[in-house]
């Protein structure tokens, strides 16, 4: 076949509606290049056409998330703020058994000292009370010299601790999490275990100035967790031991104790959001700042 029968096929191929299959090689062979490029044209252009479409589309759909997402997360902000402008929420008291109850499913019963386990609990208590305020009011206590009373607080639990766990009756231990993680963070700090019988309790002690006493700021936390990172995994009494000093700053001398049952208190709720100095001082936040 000539080169112009070859051309007049081609011209014939691109405008027949119908072209043989074995014909195809042999005049596609035949074209000349300007001839194939028309030929293969408008599919490139429609590869193209399609390949901006599915990019736009996705560019959209990705858009769409993007908006939906900031306007789930502003309705979340905007209810919270709406919950927490709730008019007297701040002064409604609620009660502290209830809260433990339905955030944990752990029941809060009120303290029986005719029990006789709780009978062994509270003389174990009392004798440990006894013991460490007159070991820490002392010059060797470790905690002459600090820098806050609250610091204090740890060699509080240890002594308590030290000594209830010596009762043969007892156990006295740090509260694990529901995940089984020993914690000394977070309420409550001790729990105490009649052997015997099985009976629990909760004891946390607190260290406040006397004259303090009648003080409304707050001086006691319960956080509402997660089941796993909560320290209250039984049924239990809830106990606090408050111990009073005279407020003599890196000389404090203990003047007294109480024993409370939480089962009959009434709380109160403050909302506040808050930061760490880690999400303060980060560089995402830094303007400026001095040579070190």
């Amino acid at each position: 076949m000539t080169r112009e029968a070859g051309q007049h096929v081609g011209s014939i191929c691109l405008t027949s509606p119908y072209l043989p299959p074995k014909a195809l090689p042999e005049m596609i062979g035949l074209m000349t290049p300007r001839e194939r490029l028309l030929l293969i044209a408008p599919g490139v252009l429609f590869l193209v056409a399609f390949g901006s479409f599915e990019i736009g589309r996705f560019a959209s759909r990705k858009e769409a998330e993007r908006k939906a997402a900031a306007q789930q997360a502003t309705s979340e902000s905007q209810n919270l703020i709406t919950v927490l402008r709730t008019p007297e929420l701040g002064e409604r008291r609620f009660h502290f058994a209830r809260l433990v109850e339905n955030s944990t499913g752990r029941k809060l019963p009120p303290f029986d000292k005719e029990n006789s386990a709780s009978l062994v609990i509270l003389k174990a208590i009392r004798e440990a009370a006894n013991h460490a305020m007159k070991i820490h009011s002392g010059e060797g206590s470790p905690i002459r010299g600090l820098r806050r009373i609250n610091e204090g607080s740890r060699f509080f639990e240890d002594t308590l601790r030290e000594h209830i766990d010596a009762h043969q009756d007892l156990f006295c231990t740090i509260p694990e999490t529901g995940e089984g993680i020993e914690q000394r963070s977070g309420y409550p700090d001790l729990r105490i275990e009649h052997v015997e019988s099985g009976t629990i309790a909760y004891l946390d002690p607190k260290l406040y100035e006397a004259k303090s006493r009648a003080s409304t700021l707050r001086s006691f936390y319960y956080k509402i967790g997660s089941s796993g990172s909560s320290k209250i995994t039984d049924d239990a009494h809830h106990l606090l031991l408050g111990f009073s000093h005279d407020g003599a700053d890196g000389e404090w001398t203990f003047l007294s104790w109480e024993l409370l049952d939480l089962s009959a208190l009434k709380v109160r709720l403050k909302a506040e959001f808050h930061a760490s100095n880690s999400d303060l001082y980060s560089d995402e936040l830094l303007i400026e700042s001095s040579s070190r």
